[in-house]
């Protein structure tokens, strides 16, 4: 029982909406990526994203000196039932988020993650 109300606890804020909402557009994204979609410090989101994960919501796999994020496709029926209700109405809640999230995906170099304060000459690291 305890698994589902730390599921249900976890979609009770908005920000955490917003960013499974990122997460079922992009697929996959890193921490920076996400706070400069969502305008948020990356203390805020580094949190949310911590609960989410807590609860089975959301994994992280690291590569190389990133972690991205994404969607826990492999849970229980109830907790997909959840996440499918985030994305029906994903387009919702997104409005300029998604516009956003484009424009800083669009920043990768070689589909990895940058810094967002990086220079132009920045080099993802290398494994």
């Amino acid at each position: 029982m305890e698994e589902y109300v730390k599921a249900v606890k976890s979609l009770s804020e908005k920000t955490r909406i917003r960013i499974l909402a990122l997460l079922h557009q992009a697929r996959e994204a890193c921490v920076s990526e996400i706070v400069d979609t969502l305008q948020e410090s990356q203390y805020n989101i580094s949190r949310h994203l911590k609960v989410l994960q807590d609860a089975g919501m959301v994994v992280g796999n690291r590569k190389g000196r990133w972690i991205y994020y994404q969607l826990n496709e492999n849970q229980a029926h109830f907790k997909k039932m959840l996440l499918n209700g985030v994305k029906e109405v994903s387009l919702e809640i997104l409005g300029n988020d998604l516009d956003r999230l484009q424009k800083r995906l669009a920043k990768r170099i070689n589909d990895q993650c940058i810094n967002r304060n990086a220079s132009r000459s920045y080099e993802p690291y290398q494994q």
